[in-house]
This record gives C-alpha cells, sequence and structure tokens, in this order.
C-alpha cells in the first residue's frame, strides 16, 4: 500500500547508487523526541506488517527505566500504549524488549517485578515475561512462574527471562534467563554462580505457585534448557555462559530421518585447553515434553545448584574454533526459516568479523561476507531464506546467499551515514526492513527513533 505521506512525521532520505542498484528511501516513522522508540532486534512486526512494536527504555535506567511498550503504525504513523507503568522509576519495575506473536494479535515483553525500590531494584534476575493483547492493552498475562520459596516448583524459574521470542507456530517462547537463587549463593561464596543459560515455555503443564512479592503466577511451563557451569573443565565442551539465542528454522531443523527438531542455537563460553575463555556456536535439541527430570537433577534445582534440564535435551557444539588464529564466535545467532543454516559471527583469516554460516547439524562453517572491514551488527534473514541483511560500513546491506563472488552478491539499502542504524527487522512478507537511528531533537539528548524502507 502506498505510504500515506501527508500523515507521517518523517524525513525522506533521497541517496543514489553506490553499486548497481539504487539504494532504498528512508522514512522515519516516529519524531517524538521526548522518549527512545528501540526496537531491541526483536520480531517487532505484527503478523499483518502494519505495526511496529518497540519499548521506551531510557539511557540512565535502560529496559528498568522504560515506562511503556508501545506500537506505531508504519502507514499512518498512529500511536498506541500496549502497557504502561505508571510513575515508573529508572529503577524500575520496567516494560521493554518486545516483540509480536507470528500469528496473533498479541506482544511478549520483560517486565520487572511490580515491587521494585532503589534498595532492591530491576535486575537480570527480578524480571518475568507478560503478554498483552493488542485488544487488550494494559491487560497483563504472565507467561513464566517464577518461584523463589523453597521448595521450590518444578515449571517454574527462580529468576529473571529475557528477550522473549515466539516460535515461528506460536506454541513456544525461548529467552535467556539469570538465577536469582544462584546469584544468593555467589553473594555467599564468592564464587561467579551469576550465570546466565537459555530456557524455554510452553503451554503443555499447568503450574501453580504461592504468589507474593518476589514469585509470579504464569500461565505457561518453563523449564532451563542449557546447563552452565562457573569453571568449565579445560578443552571440554562444558560452559559457563549461553546467550545470543534465538529458534532453529520456523518449526525445527530436519533431522537425517526426515523429522523435525524443535532446537535452539546460541553462543556458549567454554575454556580452551589452556583455561582461556572462547565462545562457540551450540545448538540445544528440545523435547516434546519438558517436564520430565533428566540425568543432571530436578528440572526446579535445589539450594544450592541450577535448575536442570529436562530429560531428552541434547547440548552439541557447532564450532571448534580454539586453536585458530582467531578464536571465538559472535553476535545473536539467527536460522533461515527452513531450518537449514545457521549465521554468526567470526574472524576471518585477516581478522575482519564477517558473517559465517554452518547446518545446525555441524559440519564446516561457510564464510557468507568478505567485506574489508568488519561488520556491525548480527543477521536477519529474508522470509524467502534467499538473502540476509545485517549493517556494514555505517549502512544497512543485504547479500545474496549462493556462490556467486561476494561483489556480485552484497548491495547498500541505504547510504553511509555519519552514525550506524540499528536493530534491524524484515517484515513476515519480506517486503519492509525497520530499524532504529538516533536522531538529535534540539536541546535534548538524541533519542532512539524508527525508520523503515521498502524494498523494490
Amino acid at each position: 500500500m502506498k505510504l500515506k505521506y501527508n500523515l507521517i512525521i518523517g524525513i525522506l532520505f533521497l541517496v543514489s547508487c553506490t553499486l548497481t542498484e539504487k539504494q532504498m528511501k528512508e522514512i522515519q516513522i516516529t519524531s517524538d523526541n521526548s522518549k527512545n522508540h528501540d526496537l531491541d532486534n526483536n520480531d517487532n512486526f505484527s503478523p499483518d506488517g502494519k505495526w511496529l512494536v518497540y519499548d521506551t527504555r531510557t539511557g540512565v535506567g535502560g529496559i528498568g527505566g522504560s515506562p511503556s511498550v508501545e506500537r506505531v503504525n508504519i502507514e499512518t504513523a498512529e500511536n498506541q500504549v500496549l502497557f504502561g507503568i505508571p510513575e515508573n522509576k529508572d529503577y524500575g519495575p520496567g516494560a521493554g524488549a518486545a516483540s509480536y506473536h507470528p500469528l496473533e494479535n498479541k506482544v511478549i515483553f520483560i517486565h520487572g517485578l511490580p515491587v521494585c525500590t532503589e534498595a532492591n531494584p530491576y535486575q537480570q534476575w527480578r524480571r518475568s515475561g507478560v503478554i498483552v493483547k493488542d485488544d487488550r492493552p494494559n491487560v497483563a498475562i504472565n507467561m513464566d512462574s517464577r518461584d523463589v520459596t523453597f521448595p521450590y516448583t518444578p515449571g517454574a524459574l527462580r529468576g529473571g527471562t529475557h528477550r522473549h521470542e515466539f516460535s515461528r507456530d506460536g506454541k513456544w517462547v525461548g529467552y535467556t534467563y539469570n538465577d536469582a537463587i544462584m546469584k544468593h549463593v555467589e553473594d555467599s561464596t564468592g564464587i561467579k554462580w551469576n550465570l546466565r543459560t537459555v530456557a524455554v515455555s510452553n503451554q503443555q503443564n499447568p503450574v501453580a505457585v504461592d504468589v507474593n512479592d518476589e514469585n509470579v503466577q504464569g500461565t505457561w511451563y518453563s523449564a532451563v534448557v542449557v546447563r552452565v557451569v562457573p569453571d568449565p573443565k579445560p578443552g571440554s565442551d562444558e560452559i559457563s555462559n549461553a546467550a545470543s539465542d534465538s529458534w532453529i528454522g520456523a518449526s525445527g531443523y530436519s533431522k537425517p530421518d526426515g523429522t523435525k527438531q524443535v532446537a535452539r542455537a546460541f553462543i556458549g563460553s567454554i575454556r580452551d585447553k589452556n583455561g582461556k575463555p572462547v565462545d562457540e556456536l551450540f545448538v540445544v535439541d528440545i523435547p516434546d515434553s519438558i517436564n520430565v527430570p533428566g540425568e543432571y537433577g530436578p528440572l526446579e534445582g535445589t539450594r544450592t545448584s541450577f535448575p536442570m534440564p529436562p530429560k531428552g535435551t541434547v547440548q552439541r557444539r557447532l564450532t571448534f574454533t580454539a586453536d585458530s588464529k582467531y578464536p571465538g564466535c559472535g553476535g545473536v545467532v539467527r536460522s533461515s526459516s527452513d531450518g537449514s543454516m545457521i549465521s554468526f559471527q567470526a574472524k576471518d583469516q585477516n581478522g575482519i568479523q564477517q558473517i559465517f554460516l554452518i547446518s545446525p547439524s555441524g559440519g564446516e562453517a561457510i564464510q557468507l561476507t568478505d567485506h574489508s572491514s568488519g561488520i556491525q551488527s548480527g543477521v536477519r534473514w529474508s522470509p524467502d531464506n534467499q538473502s540476509v541483511i545485517y549493517v556494514w560500513d555505517n549502512s544497512i546491506i543485504q547479500c545474496e546467499v549462493s556462490d556467486r563472488p561476494f561483489e556480485k552478491r552484497f548491495k547498500r539499502l541505504t547510504a553511509k551515514t555519519a552514525g550506524a542504524p540499528s536493530n534491524l527487522v524484515w517484515s513476515n512478507d519480506g517486503k519492509i526492513i525497520a530499524f532504529n537511528r538516533s536522531v538529535s531533537g534540539g536541546s535534548s539528548e538524541p533519542k532512539n527513533q524508527i525508520f523503515i524502507i521498502r524494498l523494490e
């Protein structure tokens, strides 16, 4: 649909071509200089592609300081508050890092625990996921249950969940997790136990907890699916941190027998043979049912141990860069929608940060990009799996996934600017790319505004 330019408060950037095709016109969708409009690199487009959800985090408080989750119509620039926290402070509770459900008109986001003070503020281990429907703003549906009162409850977690992501069928939510009980163990022992890991939720099994200021009654069943330890054995596949995770494929990846496996890819921190930390790419296969305890211990954990993965989870390492010239992997990992390839960042033989691809079944990684300087963001895949977008040289780049010469596969979609765009997100139909730019607002501090480009 043609944009109604007279209703959009924006700036149109007409840019010239530096490669073989002309670059896209940037259209500024938001303009309120009193607040940020942060996309946070999530699934921000509504199912119909007409709305973008964002948070209003502050520079001091971050997500904890965000008083609202809002959405903006990309055709009319109409703004709606989906969830607001009256008199929110920089120390919390906060609401942010929002994502849309792929099929239904509802969003999920981080909410700090309702009782927050300067002495006990929003923290990594004091937050949970909340769902709000578009037609019922400010009506919070708690997704994950939280129970920090012993004895703990299977199906409830004991800390904080972050960067919630619906699976493409809407049946799962995946996220990173920090455990409050193990944070207290760290405080008492001096050993680092505040280790980030990965957890998932589904609606197969109800769970009930005793609600208080620190406990939350949720509507989904949750389980930690990645095992972390504070001191990984050098040269092993043990990890001390798991993050930058995402779902593999729209419905998992194909196993040799043709069946689909639900799985999540992530970056895990190992120790090389000399004990030095190295980040590597991992996959965890997730069973259909997550309510059966596995071999490492109870799902709910103990007073001195983490919640443990359910039976049937399989944690696998995909990359082995520890002995290379430039060890390590990074970026928020993403997969193609068919689940055949996972993208991640690593340095090439010249020490330049590039994008690589690898099968979730393992094997050799393929170097996708060959830029003369390092890329500046993670990857977002096109819905048809034919190309990816990312930020390089302060421009949004589109790169074809093929074996053609690299110089023929990539092009700039936006002109090089003084500040880099950020938080790229692709619409479900592949026709629109949204992103953030920091925009000065006269006497006020620069704020993140939302821009879009329409692909020809």
